[in-house]
């Protein structure tokens, strides 16, 4: 199995970010990533290239399902209520928002065409070709144990020094992951000292997609015993990782 975690930039005017592993015993590891790509066509080859023919499931951090033409999605309502209190609130998602093109939904058309089926539902250490929308900063609450989410995106007021410690706290909660593991030290071993402006938003969402690799690689090795759907299939959805103790959680 093959895991492919993306960090969808909402227009094709930014950059994303993609990361690929491998699944080796109980360990995910590192076989590829790229932190500038471009348009969907750049985003379909890296899923392409880095899946072949073979099984894979693609968790991506970007709305795939937007029916509604304004106002928030009740999926991204749910997971505000619910995450709130650690400010992992989810963001509103329209269609009028993404100029009434969303490239979530053109990404899983273009990943149907490969045979890959669009669902929220993974089965537990099953061979599939699927996709599916998930969202770090709720996942990171969980499997972390996070009281608050880690605060690197930049933001008014919030100072370098402090946006790169967190930088690094992500780090190294990402080496800790266990049951199973990541083995990506070729990303984990980058260090953001020095990075500023695009440099550091390509460092940001590199993390970001290695963590939705991860998702992915939790959700279907624990299965629905280890996830929650937000939404469904007709409203919009969001995959969260349940985490604890008895998932193997750190």
């Amino acid at each position: 199995m093959r895991f492919v975690g993306i960090d969808l930039a909402w227009s094709d005017r930014n950059t994303s970010a993609a990361v690929a592993l491998a699944l080796e015993g109980d360990e995910g590891r590192l076989t590829a990533w790229e932190d500038g790509l471009g348009g969907d066509d750049e985003v379909y080859t890296f899923v392409r290239e880095a899946v072949g023919e073979g099984p894979g499931l693609v968790a991506v951090d970007a709305p795939l399902l937007v029916p509604n033409e304004e106002g928030t999605r009740p999926c991204d309502l749910e997971v505000s209520r619910e995450f709130r209190r650690y400010e992992a609130g989810g963001y509103p998602a329209n269609r009028r928002r993404f100029g009434g093109r969303v490239r979530g939904e053109e990404l899983v058309r273009s990943l149907e065409g490969e045979g890959f089926v669009h669902s929220p539902y993974i089965p537990k250490r099953t061979p599939v070709r699927q996709v599916v929308e998930v969202y770090p900063h709720p996942a990171s609450v969980r499997l972390f144990g996070l009281e608050r989410t880690f605060k690197y995106k930049a933001r008014p007021g919030r100072p370098i020094e402090f946006r790169l410690s967190e930088f690094r706290r992500y780090r190294e909660h990402l080496r800790q992951l266990r049951s199973p593991g990541l083995c990506a030290e070729e990303i984990l071993r980058m260090d953001p000292e020095g990075l500023r402006g695009g440099a550091l938003k390509r460092y940001e969402d590199l993390l970001d997609a290695l963590f939705c690799a991860y998702i992915g690689l939790y959700c279907w090795y624990w299965g629905q015993d280890g996830y929650q759907v937000f939404g469904d299939l007709e409203t919009g959805y969001v995959v969260v990782p349940k985490g604890g103790d008895t998932h193997g959680g750190t």
